[in-house]
């Protein structure tokens, strides 16, 4: 009986100094902006802009969280912790899509109220703030997008920053109607479209947040194909107990037992497996036990 640990970089993003330049610059921006668009949405009674002012203070904490769980997950292992804290990344995704649910319920009993007792606000007002927004959410968003693809939080911030983009862009259009035809139920209808804006994404990281959290297999990751290249490597018979699961949003690791009779095919072997899954399969950290003949495994396969 035998076995080998392999750990690869390869297939992942790591950037982590522009991650962090573009949090800073994200969280200030944001957070500036939020202030504006709280006191004029008051000021101009326009439910849009308060609603799109409270998305984006959600959308500051969750920049916050996030940043907060990729500066843990540098932290080097410790004898409690043998990962390391790289699964705060996890939490940290499941935490933001928790926030938005509470500012989508928040928004929600707002709009509610301005549908019932409508106040007309001031068109003029919602178009230049949200002008303002539609500039400060598109550079933040074009920051994150380097890292989207490989990160789901750094995906999140790229994704929450785009939307707030077009839902700012909702509220120009609401203001313009406003102007040219003194519609003022045009700006609460804006908001329920924000909500739904927000839910959907919501409810994409949410369910992507929930799967990670309870060990899933990544999205990126073909179980069926990992199985099968393993099972047809040269001198293997069966393999059983194969396991993928995520260490972190952006780490996968695999750990199975294979049954070859002929006995241990020695290090290249091994770093050849653990170097075909890194690059085609996206699995960083590979652990193999190798058996000559195969016990009762129960679901050997």
């Amino acid at each position: 009986m035998g076995g080998g640990h392999h750990h690869h970089g390869h297939g992942h993003d790591h950037d982590p100094v522009n991650h962090d330049r573009a949090f800073a610059i994200g969280v200030v921006l944001n957070t500036a902006f939020v202030v504006v668009e709280a006191v004029f949405g008051i000021l101009a009674n326009s439910m849009a802009l308060i609603a799109d002012a409270g998305h984006n203070l959600s959308d500051v904490l969750a920049l916050l969280i996030a940043w907060g769980a990729s500066l843990a997950a540098r932290r080097p292992p410790s004898a409690r912790y043998t990962w390391g804290l790289k699964s705060s990344t996890i939490l940290a995704a499941l935490a933001n899509a928790m926030l938005l649910l509470v500012a989508i319920g928040a928004i929600l009993f707002e709009t509610v109220l301005r549908l019932i007792d409508p106040v007309e606000p001031q068109g003029w007002t919602m178009i230049w703030v949200a002008g303002v927004g539609i500039a400060i959410n598109t550079a933040t968003a074009l920051m994150f997008m380097r890292g989207r693809k490989g990160d789901i939080n750094i995906r999140g911030a790229f994704l929450h920053m785009a939307a707030d983009a077009l839902v700012s862009v909702g509220v120009v259009l609401a203001g313009a109607v406003i102007l040219l035809t003194g519609w003022a139920l045009i700006d609460p209808l804006v908001s329920l479209v924000i909500v739904a804006v927000i839910a959907v994404g919501t409810w994409g990281l949410l369910k992507e947040s929930v799967k990670l959290a309870l060990g899933a297999a990544p999205a990126n990751v073909d179980v069926a194909a990992v199985r099968g290249f393993l099972a047809g490597l040269p001198g293997v018979a069966s393999l059983h107990d194969l396991h993928i699961w995520p260490m972190s949003t952006t780490e996968t690791a695999l750990s199975v037992h294979l049954i070859m009779p002929g006995g241990h095919p020695g290090d290249a072997f091994l770093h050849d497996l653990a170097e075909e899954l890194a690059h085609h399969h996206a699995i960083g950290h590979v652990t193999v036990q190798v058996e000559v003949a195969g016990a009762d495994c129960g679901g050997c396969g």
